[in-house]
């Protein structure tokens, strides 16, 4: 069960998508990383932090438009494993480790 879940829906006009892929836009990896990270600070109430990613698999493309939820489950060991999904199916999942105060 999830600690934490939010809920992005990609904005249509997400400037990562026009070139990533013209005609059948998905959204770049690094951009569903960055969001993770960005609703992983906003869980711990800490910005800027630095992050190691670990075990990043992307099983599924996301298309502007698709609402997301990303779920957040953090371990005993500090990790934050997470996992994006559309309602249909799985997106990516890994996991974040705050590297630093």
């Amino acid at each position: 069960m999830p600690d934490t879940e939010f809920v992005w829906q990609v904005p249509a006009d997400h400037p990562a998508l026009p070139g990533h892929f013209p005609g059948q836009p998905i959204v770049p990896g690094v951009v569903l990383l960055d969001q993770a990270i960005c609703f992983a600070e906003q869980m711990l109430g800490k910005a800027s932090l630095a992050w190691r990613i670990g075990n990043a698999k992307f099983f599924s493309p996301a298309r502007p438009k698709e609402v997301l939820t990303f779920c957040f489950v953090t371990k005993a060991s500090g990790a934050i494993n997470f996992s994006i999904k559309t309602v249909e199916r799985e997106i990516a999942s890994g996991s974040l480790t705050p590297d630093g105060p």
